[in-house]
């Protein structure tokens, strides 16, 4: 997360990381049903990126922590007048994750 300038996690007492960034948060925990955690199929998690480079650098991190490029190669997409330059990663558990840019037309 730190590869998109949101700053570190927090570790909390129960071993669960929080990540804030501009009123949002993202946490990563273990199930409380103590069940295995397992990934959607068809679900992708989105992260706002605040440059092309920064999608870069996260997907870097992502491949060199254990990450699977899924989808195409980091690169610009186009549908209509809309522009977003975009990554996509399968994480270790197998969750679908995308760093996303919006471009400037």
């Amino acid at each position: 997360m730190t590869s998109l300038g949101h700053s570190a996690g927090i570790l909390d007492s129960k071993g669960r990381y929080f990540y804030r960034h501009e009123g949002s948060v993202l946490g990563i925990t273990k199930p409380i049903n103590g069940e295995l955690a397992t990934h959607g199929n068809g679900m992708t998690i989105g992260f706002k990126a605040s440059s092309c480079e920064l999608v870069d650098a996260w997907h870097a991190a992502g491949i060199a922590n254990g990450g699977v490029t899924c989808e195409d190669l980091p690169g610009l997409r186009v549908s209509g007048d809309r522009k977003l330059y975009l990554a996509y990663l399968r994480d270790p558990s197998g969750n679908k994750l995308c760093a996303a840019h919006i471009v400037q037309a």
